[in-house]
């Protein structure tokens, strides 16, 4: 049976929470509650759960406060949240899993059945690692982000990203440090993660950081040198704008 405990504020996201777990999965247990960062603490020492359900906005400090007075954590968590915006960047670069408040109960039972594959994996420190850091910095730049493969889960300054290339579901991340981390994933996710701190589609196989350009060559259709002296295509529709963030560098 995995143990479960709900820290959240408010009662309705609380009864919500239970009447799914009471529904869907039989396997959970919620073993108590709280509405408060001590209460919170407190049944969490008391109860060593496998999984924790964590709003972060609570009446007396935050959820990354209840966590830091924690650490090191050995359970899972999903963060249940009202933030929107800029807060739910630092989720996406951390991999952790966040439901936003009013909460929808399709987006839950996702994240909880996630959790069930994923509560004896021991990775929960890393990811933290990372959302503290990009918490703290995310309304500067987000300074860092996981990538997850089959043996490993890498904590990565997204600034030692030179580029990007997909390979049917798979994507190579390239680094300036001549590693190569291999995921599974689709590159169209990580665009949408990386396109707001300087990195740009160049093509449907490429994603790179602009800021690790070493020169275009316009000989032979056109295509990119990165420092790395790696060559990337660049695509016939994609060249205009791509000249266009040159003139704006």
């Amino acid at each position: 049976m995995i143990k479960a405990v709900i820290v959240d504020d408010e009662k309705n996201p609380r009864e919500t929470i239970k009447s799914i777990l009471i529904s869907n999965f039989n396997e959970i247990s919620v073993v108590a509650e709280a509405d408060s960062l001590f209460s919170g603490i407190e049944i969490i020492k008391k109860n060593k759960p496998d999984l924790v359900f964590l709003d972060i906005d609570l009446k007396d400090g935050t959820g990354f406060d209840l966590l830091e007075k924690l650490l090191p954590v050995d359970f899972k968590i999903i963060f249940v949240t009202g933030f929107h915006d800029y807060a739910i960047k630092a989720f996406k670069f951390s991999a952790l899993d966040y439901i936003l408040k009013p909460i929808n109960s399709l987006e839950l039972e996702t994240a909880i059945k996630k959790a069930i594959s994923e509560i004896k994996l021991a990775n929960q420190a890393i990811k933290l690692e990372a959302l503290f850091a990009n918490f703290h910095n995310i309304t500067q730049e987000t300074k860092k982000i996981v990538l997850k493969t089959q043996e490993s889960i890498h904590l990565i300054n997204i600034q030692n990203i030179i580029r990007c290339e997909s390979d049917n579901s798979y994507i190579t991340f390239y680094l300036n440090d001549g590693k190569k981390i291999i995921i599974s994933n689709s590159l169209k996710d990580y665009e949408e993660i990386l396109e707001p701190y300087g990195f740009y589609r160049v093509h449907q196989s490429h994603l790179i950081n602009l800021n690790c350009i070493l020169r275009y060559d316009k000989k032979d259709g056109g295509y990119i040198v990165m420092i790395d002296n790696s060559i990337v295509a660049v695509s016939q529709r994609k060249k205009n704008e791509l000249m266009q963030k040159f003139e704006n560098m």
